[in-house]
């Protein structure tokens, strides 16, 4: 059986004229980690904020093609539900300033006016910071903002904020490349470990961070697909040329 839990298909996405992808066709394996890495420019936020319908929030942004989460196309999906279902972290985090860090993680349930009790909420943050692997650095802190805690802690709490959701796909923007090193190995040991419940998508300029950490990798040249594959293979014997180039330094 096929495992894929999102297809793509002949997905092409536009900013008034000037066409940013080319025709994408892609298959997303379920609770895998799969990056999209290309040069600046070429189309991997452009490829992800379709994948749950942001880039349409964006005047004269437009698609065309479909995208099936599962067998259902996303387009007759309302855009609220399709975004707990696919959940997004940013490249900058961005807690939300003036909220308590507990606030922070449920702030999808009060922002859509779904209704939970207390003690449902008590449980859905600790596992959220659990599974963010926050939970034990904040815990005696909950009740104040999200803004004191480092760069790292505030992406973890992007993230946690994202998984409280219960999403089946979480999109990652860049999300280390704010971030110093150390963060970094935290969040890449994060994505490895949060790839046994929940499927992830993430976008990295950082072609080692890709090899690290991603069972798939797509790679985008000026909005087109130009290779996908299991990582081990595209690193080591990449079919196209261009992937090679870009692997070796030789643009990007």
């Amino acid at each position: 059986m096929e495992n894929h839990i999102l297809k793509i298909e002949n997905l092409s996405a536009y900013f008034g004229k000037n066409r940013i992808l080319k025709d994408i066709n892609l298959r997303i394996s379920r609770e895998k980690v799969t990056a999209v890495m290309g040069p600046s420019g070429c189309g991997k936020t452009t490829l992800i904020r379709c994948i749950n319908r942001m880039h349409e929030l964006v005047p004269e942004a437009k698609v065309s093609g479909k995208i099936f989460l599962y067998e259902e196309n996303i387009y007759d999906l309302h855009p609220i539900i399709l975004r707990r279902k696919i959940g997004m972290v940013f490249q900058k985090p961005n807690p939300f300033p003036t909220m308590s860090i507990y606030d922070n993680v449920i702030a999808g349930y009060k922002l859509n006016g779904i209704k939970i009790s207390r003690s449902e909420q008590d449980k859905i943050v600790e596992e959220s910071l659990k599974k963010a692997a926050l939970w034990e650095e904040v815990k005696d802190g909950l009740y104040r903002t999200g803004t004191f805690l480092s760069g790292g802690q505030q992406q973890r709490l992007c993230i946690a904020r994202a998984l409280a959701m219960n999403p089946e796909i979480i999109l990652l923007d860049e999300p280390t490349s704010a971030l110093d090193p150390k963060a970094t190995q935290r969040i890449e040991e994060l994505i490895v470990e949060l790839k046994k419940t929940v499927t992830i998508i993430l976008v990295t300029h950082n072609i080692a961070q890709a090899a690290r950490v991603s069972d798939f990798t797509a790679f985008l040249y000026l909005g087109e697909l130009v290779e996908y594959g299991h990582t081990e293979k595209l690193f080591t014997v990449p079919e196209d040329k261009r992937t090679e180039e870009y692997l070796t330094g030789k643009f990007g």
